[in-house]
């Protein structure tokens, strides 16, 4: 028996109770929110243009609910601005994390609406393998012409976001499926390691990633318990040396960026990536160049910000 197939009970326990305990909500109670919905007020930062992109932006946000047709991903919601007649948005795909459906963290979807994309949820609460996200995607793209969605997103600029067991569902949904192509840029925050993913049956490929990629963790326990990397007692969901190794492993033809959270654990992520998280989509969907100043050159604000540390970029 391999280690990881020991770790694997021990990791999906520990996970599990990490994001149980996200923000001091009960998840497992379908009435109470993850975040509620000025979640993002309740973060501060000296960094001018992470304060700036963590709040809300300058679009009203609407909602549009369907049925997936598909009773794994239950419905797909879309949150999207209020644009002018003929204006088109990129869109993003949010990967649930463990046990968390669009149902428990909405503000976040309407948030990040806010800064100009249709963002699109679902129900499934065990995503990993990325085959629902896979789903969703094609749903959004066989839109009929018809539909009132259809006029409003601009399918060459799609993202894909997500979070814990939801990164490693992001990862294989750009690697792993054939409709991965049409994503041109990826986050994730704290996704399982290659390996540790791979022993709960969430296999994903970082040498198929050809998309900008911003990938990040915490520092806390539960992100990265401290071991050595021989050690084989559970390390935590995205220790240092497994994000550097995949770090390493994404191609550098396309920009990369890692970094950690200063002082957040595996359950803080949700808000305390929010404002990178946004500036990354801002720059790489719609080519924000204000945004890019978080990320680009030797004086990118993410180098002096100390929210952020062990930072690694190739651009």
């Amino acid at each position: 028996m391999s280690k990881f197939s020991k770790l694997a009970p021990l990791a999906i326990v520990v996970a599990a109770l990490a994001l149980i305990l996200m923000l001091g909500r009960n998840i497992l109670d379908d009435k109470l929110p993850v975040i509620g919905g000025t979640y993002y007020k309740s973060f501060k930062s000296s960094a001018e243009l992470e304060m700036k992109y963590s709040q809300k932006g300058p679009y009203d946000v609407k909602d549009y609910a369907m049925d997936s047709g598909d009773e794994s991903l239950g419905e797909i919601t879309v949150w999207y601005p209020s644009v002018s007649e003929g204006e088109k948005v990129p869109m993003i795909i949010v990967v649930n994390p463990t046990m968390i459906t669009q149902t428990k963290y909405k503000a976040y979807f309407s948030r990040l609406a806010s800064w100009g994309f249709a963002v699109v949820g679902n129900e499934d609460p065990q995503t990993g393998r990325g085959e629902s996200t896979s789903v969703t995607l094609d749903a959004m793209l066989g839109l009929v012409e018809t539909h009132p969605l259809r006029d409003i997103i601009d399918y060459d600029k799609i993202g894909i976001v997500g979070y814990s067991q939801g990164g490693s569902g992001a990862l294989a949904a750009v690697t792993e499926y054939a409709n991965g192509s049409n994503y041109k840029a990826i986050f994730t925050g704290s996704a399982a390691y290659p390996e540790l993913s791979e022993s709960m049956g969430w296999k994903y490929d970082l040498s198929k990633i050809t998309v900008p990629y911003f990938m990040c963790a915490g520092t806390g326990q539960n992100d990265d318990a401290g071991l050595d990397k021989t050690s084989e007692e559970y390390q935590g969901a995205s220790p240092l040396w497994a994000l550097t190794e995949s770090y390493e492993a994404v191609p550098g033809s396309a920009m990369k960026v890692r970094a950690r959270a200063s002082g957040a654990d595996h359950g803080d992520m949700l808000l305390k990536c929010d404002g990178y998280m946004t500036a990354w989509m801002l720059y790489q969907l719609k080519g924000d160049q204000e945004a890019a100043k978080a990320f680009v050159g030797s004086d990118a604000e993410i180098l002096t910000n100390s929210n952020w540390q062990d930072i690694e970029k190739n651009q």
